[in-house]
């Protein structure tokens, strides 16, 4: 895990997507959920958590969002990439780089990290695990009719980013 003395020399990508950050991201850093530096920029504005519980968390919330797109194949190719590249990726903790998404808004990026790590990702948690025991029928159908937005990101071994000069 990040930390300020050091940054792991060994990353791997899971995946990028544009404009926000998207549920299954936030699942991913449902477990465990800390702010560590980023290490990409300087502000500690990144998000680590417990890799194999995130994993289980948007999982879990992928079978439920499932049951109501059996015949959309779209979506089940989608499941099907996800859960290929989180078994090929996997590591001890995931790591959210916030900096891009954080820096859009004009609010302070470290107050925005905290307001996502101890608000918002928890309520998304809470909501996922409803919905997974089968009581927010309601959120879960949101989640269904918009499952693109949600789940559609772009799966890479590589992050594409570079550093001013």
């Amino acid at each position: 895990m990040p930390n300020e003395a050091q940054i792991p020399q060994r990353i791997r990508c899971i995946s990028e997507h544009n404009w926000d950050i998207p549920l299954a991201h936030k699942l991913m850093v449902g477990r465990g959920t800390t702010i560590v530096p980023s290490m990409i920029w300087n502000p500690p504005i990144g998000i680590a958590a417990d890799y194999a519980e995130g994993a289980a968390l948007l999982r879990g919330l992928l079978r439920a969002v499932g049951k109501g797109l059996e015949e959309e194949v779209e979506f089940t190719e989608c499941v099907a990439r996800t859960t290929a590249h989180l078994e090929k990726q996997q590591a001890k903790y995931f790591l959210l780089e916030t900096g891009e998404i954080v820096s859009m808004t004009g609010d302070d990026p470290a107050a925005s990290v905290r307001r996502l790590a101890y608000e918002d990702i928890p309520d998304t948690v809470a909501k996922a695990e409803a919905a997974i025991a089968g009581q927010n029928d309601d959120w879960l159908a949101s989640v269904r009719a918009d499952w693109q937005q949600h789940f559609a990101s772009f799966y890479s071994e590589a992050l594409y980013y570079s550093f001013p000069n």
